[in-house]
């Protein structure tokens, strides 16, 4: 009786522990013509990098360096200041990849499940960060004061999901 059950009871831990797996940290990694790089702050996409991607980054790009503030660019599709998941909602919404915006947990089922291969979304309960060609686009943990902001700096990816815009 006990060795059937052994099985049984492995196979539910398993289960179980594989539901409560993080994502990766987020970790810069350049790679040539897939990987954008940052200049005085804003982000210059490889040349390759299919149109969505490109308009990703020229929607990072003119939110770049605006303020933080909580519910900030919800109400509208230019706003003066912006929290993670309005400056999300911009970036994905310029690229085409979102209509409206989103608040940070709805993010958590945001389009395909996985690691996109030039965009990806990292959600977890308050909080989203984008990863666009290899550069994440986020409103902390930035080196620089609290807002919307490229950056190439490690991030640890605690409680999240990685899911990513179809086929990006």
């Amino acid at each position: 009786m006990l060795g059937s059950l052994l099985p049984v009871s492995l196979l539910a831990i398993v289960i179980l522990l594989s539901g409560c797996a993080s994502a990766p940290p987020y970790v810069y990694r350049y790679v040539p013509g897939r990987t954008a790089v940052l200049r005085n702050g804003y982000a210059i996409t490889p040349s390759g990098a299919p149109s969505a991607v490109h308009a990703a980054v020229a929607a990072g790009n003119r939110i770049a360096g605006m303020p933080y503030s909580y519910g900030g660019g919800h109400r509208h599709a230019v706003s003066s200041s912006y929290d993670c998941s309005g400056a999300a909602s911009y970036v994905l919404g310029g690229a085409g990849q979102l209509r409206g915006s989103m608040p940070s947990q709805a993010f958590r089922r945001y389009g395909a499940s996985g690691p996109g291969d030039w965009i990806s979304v990292y959600a977890r309960r308050g909080h989203v960060f984008l990863v666009v060609a290899g550069l994440r686009f986020d409103t902390g943990w930035t080196g620089k004061p609290k807002g919307p902001a490229w950056t190439s700096r490690t991030r640890p990816a605690d409680g999240a999901v990685i899911r990513h815009p179809v086929g990006l």
